[in-house]
């Protein structure tokens, strides 16, 4: 592989996202959403609520856990912050960077064809394993990038609003931590393999999009199982899923590799 075409192709790539609305808007739009609004709308609600307004349900589920090192934990109110943060925030959180890995994927191929770009690009010296590892690094970075900030922003608000309350930090949690460093990386690399592979088989940006949606169906069984208390997350857990999602991506690997024929690829695009 060589270094400079897939450093070429990324840095191209990532100039041209401040070029699609549809994609820009997610990388500064969505983590505000996710990583600052959700989060001060939870602690603040958490504040102040009324015990006695809790449902029965969530009274119980959020009972069963066992909250440590976030200061004082006794009364329901510092609970169910803690719920909200550790278990409910993050399944939206991974809304951020697989969202926009797969808005960005998604346009790699087919936005080449619509710009008129792609039949330049597959006549270039340059092999399609490169020209695909360009891809795959000119959505990570930034998909990823967006995730950071965002983790950064969250930590200083819910800190700022829950310190009062609980006369200490709670963010960020081992759960958090596991969720940055490994499932979130592995989470954004299944929905690039799987983005740019769709991308590469789609006539449109609409087409690409719907097909690779799908992708955000796991994190919302996740979002389900954590609000049922039926799948609740835990730093084993994700270490789990983290895994899983690695193996998934060790597939798509193969078997992108087994397509990466440029004869292949010019046909399907470049009609």
């Amino acid at each position: 592989m060589n270094r400079n075409h897939i450093m070429a192709i990324a840095s191209k790539d990532m100039k041209m996202i401040w070029k699609t609305s549809k994609v820009w808007i997610g990388l500064v739009i969505l983590p505000l959403i996710m990583g600052v609004i959700i989060p001060v709308v939870a602690v603040l609600v958490g504040r102040s609520i009324d015990p006695a307004d809790i449902s029965g349900g969530l009274v119980q589920l959020i009972g069963e856990i066992s909250f440590s090192g976030a200061g004082e934990t006794d009364t329901l109110n510092h609970k169910l912050i803690l719920f909200i943060v550790n278990f409910m925030l993050p399944p939206l959180f991974m809304l951020i960077p697989v969202t926009n890995a797969m808005m960005i994927a998604v346009n790699s191929f087919v936005g080449e064809k619509e710009s008129k770009t792609l039949e330049s690009l597959m006549l270039a010296p340059l092999s399609i394993r490169d020209l695909f590892a360009g891809k795959l690094l000119a959505s990570f970075i930034p998909s990823y990038g967006a995730a950071l900030g965002s983790f950064v922003l969250c930590g200083i608000v819910v800190n700022v609003l829950a310190y009062p309350l609980f006369q200490g930090l709670v963010f960020p949690s081992v759960n958090w931590i596991v969720l940055m460093l490994w499932v979130i990386p592995a989470f954004t690399l299944t929905a690039i393999l799987f983005s740019v592979l769709v991308s590469a088989r789609s006539k449109s940006f609409q087409e690409a999009q719907q097909i690779a949606g799908v992708v955000v169906l796991p994190i919302v069984a996740l979002l389900v199982g954590q609000a049922t208390g039926a799948l609740l997350i835990s730093p084993f857990i994700m270490g789990i899923i983290g895994a899983a999602l690695m193996a998934v991506n060790l597939g798509l690997l193969v078997f992108i590799a087994k397509l990466n024929q440029r004869d292949q690829l010019f046909e399907t695009q470049v009609q």
